[in-house]
């Protein structure tokens, strides 16, 4: 990935987990721990097809599928918490960490995840690059998540550019959407 291929965008937002963070493999470790102690089947290609969505949507939509009844928030913090133990496992994906790094105080930058901000900001830091954003929008900022355009028109609204001058850096196609949606250019960075 060229850092000079995004010269013409005023703002670059990025998704955390999949795209600055090499952390989907950790996430599904958590997941599949979780979900097991729940009787809840989550396949891997089935996890990776809803990225970017909050977990408890998750929780409540595999239940709800599969006919068990859980807490789903109760759930989705279970798995947070697993998953924050695993954090220091986390990896830069350098690619797209060099163009953070290659527009720091160059250019407006955020973090738009379907994470919560204690998630987000723990793997910026555990990756040293929490001071490259000028705003982290996380899960609880908005009422609606990807594929909606939520997080990111949220984002680019806190980066003080109109959506259509920024470029979104994203690994699913849930993201790929939200950022259609939200009337931006995007990065399939996978």
């Amino acid at each position: 990935m060229n850092p000079d291929d995004f010269q013409q965008y005023d703002g670059l937002i990025f998704d955390c987990d999949g795209t600055l963070a090499d952390s989907m493999p950790v996430h599904y470790v958590a997941w599949h721990e979780t979900m097991s102690r729940y009787g809840i089947e989550f396949t891997e290609e089935r996890f990776y097809s809803m990225g970017g969505m909050p977990s408890d949507k998750i929780v409540a939509m595999l239940a709800s599928e599969q006919g068990v009844s859980v807490d789903a928030v109760g759930v989705a913090d279970e798995k947070e918490t697993l998953f924050r133990t695993l954090i220091p496992r986390v990896r830069r994906n350098q690619g797209v960490c060099n163009v953070a790094v290659a527009y720091f105080q160059k250019k407006p930058m955020a973090v738009a995840s379907g994470s919560p901000r204690t998630v987000v900001q723990e793997q910026l830091a555990i990756l040293e690059i929490a001071e490259l954003f000028q705003t982290v929008v996380a899960s609880e900022d908005t009422q609606r998540h990807k594929p909606e355009p939520d997080v990111f028109l949220e984002a680019a609204r806190r980066l003080d550019v109109q959506p259509e001058r920024c470029v979104v850096f994203e690994d699913s196609p849930l993201g790929f959407r939200a950022a259609e949606s939200a009337g931006m250019a995007w990065v399939d960075v996978r």
